[in-house]
């Protein structure tokens, strides 16, 4: 097994995880639809921020990686890894056709010879469904679900430190699934399909969990003009029980929320738990608006500096971000919304967006925006400027 093909190559779990088989000595190849992405990562350029990875590219690309829109490059490959993920639609639930739509476009140029591989997050069930149909159409498929943990940006250093999960329709392709995977992770840990894509489901809920605890305790604190930081500084001092205790926070991005949902769907919706913390992250948004509204009274026609539109710090992904729905918010309170980021394109610099501004809050603390303080009223749930 030399030649792996990772459908949906140039996304964000998809090159870090060929990058990490290239660099092993495998001929990787990333088929695309995309071909803006695809034309990037053939020069050499990401087309997202990932630390470590644009050198291990440039190292690689005339070598043993090869970015491609051609999807009947799959035909060649001994191992075809799809990184498509399970979406939910607007009522929250799991659109597992989704995935299968992706599968059965591929399905002609599959051979029974070849590693099946999915990798990102699937509804409990999917693995074993796509198995079947896979099994009906070649006579005989070797179907592995490897997910993903990695932390965005990351990714490959947690690819190589990590252990990998690792699910098979049969012990043929666990054992060569986990002949693959342990070329580049420490350790393999076995279990079931149905469970594995409930551990994918279950790491996200977690931490979107943790987040609405601490959302939840910040709104708590603040609305009775709390500090809430003292507060959970005091918690966390010298109290090891307290030691992973997360700040407050926007809980965006492309997974935590989507995941929380999906379990929650698997749960026939009986998951109150997850429906509460949907509840409270969702709602933070608002709570930070109202908050501006204490400190600088009506907003319409005020000029409000939104700070950061990505999903997250240092990093140039605007997935899912809710400051996106703070602006929404800001707007139809009337306010005139003047958005900044470092990661992304600006019409004006930082400070002048500042000097303009008559409130700012604080969407996204990327690294920039530490060494600022806003001279006029601001709203920061993250804790980094003074309270």
């Amino acid at each position: 097994m030399n030649k792996i093909c990772i459908i949906g190559g140039c996304g964000h779990v998809g090159l870090p995880l060929g990058l990490a088989f290239a660099s092993k000595s495998f001929f990787v190849t990333l088929v695309d639809l995309n071909s803006s992405a695809v034309e990037k990562v053939n020069k050499g350029e990401l087309p997202f921020k990932e630390e470590g990875a644009e050198e291990l590219l440039k190292s690689l690309i005339s070598k043993n990686v090869v970015a491609s829109v051609d999807i009947t490059q799959v035909k060649n490959q001994d191992v075809v890894i799809f990184v498509t993920g399970t979406p939910v639609d607007e009522h929250h639930n799991p659109k597992i056709n989704e995935v299968l739509k992706v599968i059965r476009s591929y399905e002609n140029l599959l051979s029974k010879e070849q590693l099946i591989i999915l990798r990102s997050t699937l509804f409990p069930g999917s693995t074993e469904l796509i198995a079947k149909e896979l099994e009906s159409l070649l006579g005989e498929a070797k179907v592995a679900f490897c997910p993903e943990r990695i932390l965005q940006g990351k990714a490959l250093e947690e690819i190589f430190t990590l252990p990998q999960i690792v699910a098979a329709n049969s012990d043929k392709a666990y054992n060569q699934a986990t002949e693959l995977f342990s070329k580049i992770s420490p350790k393999i840990i076995r279990i079931e399909p149905k469970e594995a894509e409930i551990v994918k489901l279950m790491t996200n809920t977690w931490r979107y969990l943790e987040f609405a605890v601490s959302n939840a305790f910040y709104m708590i604190a603040e609305n009775d003009g709390l500090d809430f930081y003292k507060i959970l500084n005091a918690i966390k001092d010298d109290y090891p029980r307290a030691k992973h205790f997360p700040s407050a926070g926007l809980a965006a991005g492309p997974c935590l929320f989507k995941d929380t949902m999906q379990l929650s769907a698997f749960y026939e919706n009986n998951f109150f738990l997850g429906q509460s913390a949907m509840l409270v992250n969702e709602g933070l948004p608002n709570f930070l608006v109202q908050q501006l509204e204490k400190k600088i009274g009506n907003l319409s026609e005020k000029r409000i500096a939104l700070l950061g539109m990505t999903f997250k710090a240092n990093n140039d992904d605007t997935r899912e971000s809710l400051s996106f729905k703070i602006k929404k918010i800001l707007e139809f309170r009337m306010a005139k919304v003047i958005t900044h980021d470092p990661y992304l394109q600006n019409e004006m610099s930082l400070q002048e967006t500042l000097n303009l501004a008559n409130g700012v809050i604080l969407g996204t603390p990327h690294n920039e925006y530490k060494k600022i303080i806003p001279a006029v009223p601001y709203v920061d749930c993250w804790g980094i400027w003074p309270r």
